[in-house]
């Protein structure tokens, strides 16, 4: 596969062959005026900005390798250098905000917005919105590309970077009604993680394999990261590091009971590398030292 990295705006602009960016550092994209003739399928490209997309595609869209429908009309959000690849595209509409790092990085305020989860989903966890929502988010978006196409002034990042503010927090709660709303395909997906985590921790030992973290668990879901610690922390109240760490606890206190073990080869058996790492975890969680919860027993 051939990369092409797509670093600014104005880059970004002429490989959609759209007219000429009004701010260095943020741009709003009519999606149905881009030019796609030139693409190649076999090329992605890794944008270094962030993107906020509502689209609606009579094809397919290409992912990393998977392809996704969207022909219901979707909200996508992508952090630099992810990597997307244009499907057999037939009809696209919507619109699409593109922002520098930059902008974001220019004070505290913007920062901030870099800390949205969902900004790691992948596209299979889009947002479905209602047209009320999308009603909602589109009168951001009009605010934000009045400021862009005025003179620049004093007052323009910050009232730009205001309705970028209101637009990602409606988007942050339309995201909790759709965690909600999808109870049975949320629950299953609760099911299926404590499935794979307690066949993990099923192994005789961890010496080898070591402890799990939250991108391996992900991966055993076709989730990312991001979106099951989201789902977790709805549903259970516990984000997918808690989880981990109790089923840890669970077995370090049964191998407590019921072995004769070292704290140090119990640690190993954990697959710590360093036992005072898993002593001082387990103080943590439960109030009581390795030894101090064996000897209470």
């Amino acid at each position: 596969m051939e990369y092409l990295d797509i670093k600014s705006i104005s880059e970004l602009h002429d490989f959609f062959h759209y007219e000429k960016p009004l701010h260095p550092l943020i741009t709003v994209i009519d999606l149905a005026k881009v030019d796609r003739s030139h693409r190649k399928p076999e090329v992605a490209y890794r944008l270094n900005l962030y993107s906020i997309a509502c689209k609606k595609i009579e094809g397919s869209f290409k992912y990393g390798r998977t392809s996704y429908d969207f022909s219901e009309g979707s909200l996508m959000f992508t952090a630099p250098y992810q990597v997307l690849s244009p499907g057999i595209e037939n009809k696209v509409e919507g619109w699409a905000v593109y922002i520098h790092p930059d902008f974001l990085h220019a004070d505290s305020r913007g920062q901030k917005l870099t800390d949205y989860s969902f900004f790691g989903y992948d596209t299979n966890e889009c947002l479905h919105i209602s047209d009320a929502e999308k009603n909602v988010l589109e009168e951001c978006l009009q605010n934000i590309k009045r400021e862009i196409s005025m003179n620049l002034d004093t007052h323009s990042h910050n009232l730009i970077l205001t309705n970028l503010e209101l637009m990602l927090s409606y988007c942050s709660r339309f995201y909790d009604r759709q965690f909600l709303t999808r109870v049975k395909a949320s629950n299953d997906i609760v099911s299926k993680f404590d499935k794979v985590l307690n066949d993990y921790f099923a192994q005789d030992s961890l010496i080898e394999s070591g402890l799990p973290d939250v991108k391996y668990l992900a991966s055993r879901l076709n989730l990312s990261a991001n979106y099951l610690s989201d789902l977790l922390s709805k549903y259970t109240g516990k984000s997918t590091q808690e989880h981990i760490h109790l089923k840890l606890i669970d077995k370090a206190k049964s191998l407590l009971w019921s072995t004769e073990n070292s704290i140090t080869e119990i640690a190993y058996h954990l697959g710590f590398e360093h036992p005072s790492h898993f002593s001082k975890l387990f103080k943590a969680k439960t109030g009581f030292s390795p030894k101090e919860y064996r000897n209470s027993n």
